[in-house]
């Protein structure tokens, strides 16, 4: 058998994934913050992008007749589309498919109106202007814990040595106020004695807030306890034995403190009255507010609007009129940099476009599939998942599931992230629908709530009650949604409710 070397020519197809492409497919899954970064950083590399500026447009426009979806005529852009795509070597129906608005389905109840006035993706000739002026440089800075704890330091001691040790310490503490370093470890690493450090760290626990640097919840308390005069045997007894008083076993702390009932329920309305997280009143790291990226409200005549939140679309301009001005006469490198340029541009301005395209549709699907939730709320969650909405507006699982990453729909119930929507479904009993299980999670707080004094309901209770209601549904189960609602079993909540403790509530009666 002999081996030939021969030229072969073979047509065939393949995907190309150029950057652009990559960074169209990354702008659908980032979320308000990533996005605001991406378009600044594009407006400080090319020259021919700028910021729109002027009060953002209206979101919604008039309402379109009942059950049907109206979208605003789509704004071409200059230049031609053709000459993007030759420019990139693909099309952008590759990334965004410019496929007809889904209609309305009349056979489902609560159908959704849909009204949108696209945000002013486009070119202009207007010129550069000044910067506005940055109000947040005159803002003051909030001091922090560690800050207010090493002014204290400063002032606690002269010793460079106990000051290292502190500084070292108060660096350790967390947000919470607790320290998380074991002292053996600071001491070998700073290479002191393991008494000298701890020395310090009952300086460090004697600043303000009382019970700073605590390494447990029970150091803690009995911090801010000796600061009050109040850790007695009987406190000390009850702080060390915290895990009974979160199971409210009553009987065994009376035994364990030796005091009577009156005495045990003040001491544990002071233990109530105490700060868990000390450091928390410094506000820690910054917490971060959910922004929409979609308004559902309802029409006056009972359908669904939904439209952007146009405060978070990024509001970006292509100045057609310096490309033209600067690339006359411009050296051809210069002008092939401004060819670029204009490209890129054209390419975001139509990417951010469509990616608020996709997001509108999504949300306008998941209010369709979840209209019973808009209406009556949690209990009528319907089972949700990707596929269904994919299949549904004629795109693929895995650009719905970009879409609704990092994205949050403002609702007259709250604003909720759209994955919220998304729930796994719990079967019928007898052949009957399926249910959300955010839905059965919420029927199971409904029924421990309305519990009475002479019926606390049990797992295989809840069971019971969810099968009579048509909820097809196991007791391990009922027992996950139960600890991930932090619902105490019914044993812990008899004993919490009306004071019955020990061993001889009914074993029956356990979980």
């Amino acid at each position: 058998m002999s081996l030939l070397q021969r030229l072969e020519m073979r047509q065939g197809q393949a995907l190309v994934m150029t950057p652009q492409l990559l960074q169209a497919i990354k702008l659908l899954q980032f979320s308000q913050l990533d996005l605001a970064a991406y378009v600044e950083a594009e407006l400080e590399r090319n020259p021919l992008l700028e910021r729109a500026e002027g009060p953002a447009p209206e979101a919604a426009a008039e309402a379109p007749e009942p059950r049907e979806e109206a979208w605003s005529a789509e704004a071409e852009l200059d230049p031609a589309r053709g000459e993007i795509d030759t420019g990139f070597e693909t099309r952008l129906e590759n990334v965004f498919p410019d496929d007809a608005p889904v209609q309305a389905r009349a056979e489902e109840p609560g159908g959704d109106m849909l009204a949108l006035t696209p945000a002013p993706y486009g070119n202009t000739g207007g010129s550069f202007e000044g910067e506005a002026p940055d109000f947040e440089a005159t803002l003051t800075a909030e001091t922090s814990l560690r800050e207010h704890l090493a002014a204290q330091l400063e002032l606690a001691t002269r010793d460079p040595v106990d000051r290292l040790i502190g500084g070292f310490l108060i660096d350790a503490v967390d947000d919470a106020g607790y320290l998380r370093e074991d002292l053996e470890a600071v001491a070998e690493r700073l290479g002191a004695s393991l008494d000298r450090v701890a020395g310090v760290l009952r300086l460090v626990q004697g600043f303000d807030p009382p019970g700073v640097a605590a390494r447990d919840l029970a150091e803690c308390l009995a911090i801010q306890l000796r600061e009050q005069d109040r850790f007695d045997p009987a406190m000390q007894a009850l702080v060390s034995r915290l895990d009974l008083v979160a199971k409210r076993d009553l009987a065994a702390l009376r035994r364990l403190c030796g005091v009577d009932d009156e005495d045990l329920v003040e001491m544990l309305a002071e233990i109530r009255r105490l700060e868990p997280k000390p450091g928390r009143a410094f506000g820690g790291s910054a917490v971060e507010v959910l922004v929409p990226d979609v308004f559902v409200r309802a029409a006056p005549d009972g359908s669904w609007l939904v439209e952007l939140n146009s405060e978070t679309l990024p509001r970006v301009l292509v100045n057609q009129s310096y490309y033209a001005r600067v690339a006359r006469g411009a050296p051809e490198t210069d002008k092939a940099f401004l060819s670029d340029c204009l490209q890129t541009a054209n390419w975001l301005t139509r990417s951010l476009e469509q990616r608020a395209r996709t997001i509108l549709k999504v949300a306008t699907e998941i209010v369709r599939q979840q209209d019973g939730f808009f209406m009556h709320g949690v209990a009528h969650l319907r089972p949700l998942n990707l596929k269904t909405v994919a299949e549904a507006i004629g795109m693929h699982e895995s650009t719905v599931s970009r879409v609704t990453s990092n994205k949050a729909i403002g609702t007259s119930r709250g604003t909720l992230e759209m994955k919220y929507f998304f729930t796994a479904a719990i079967p019928g009993a007898a052949g009957a629908a399926a249910h959300s299980s955010e839905a059965v999670r919420y029927r199971i707080k409904q029924l421990v709530d309305g519990e009475t004094q002479d019926d606390v309901l049990s797992d295989d209770a809840l069971v019971q009650k969810l099968r009579s209601e048509g909820v097809d549904i196991a007791r391990r189960t009922v027992a996950k949604y139960r600890e991930s609602l932090r619902i105490p079993s019914s044993i812990e909540r008899r004993r919490a409710r009306y004071g019955q403790g020990g061993a001889g509530v009914g074993a029956a009666s356990a979980r």
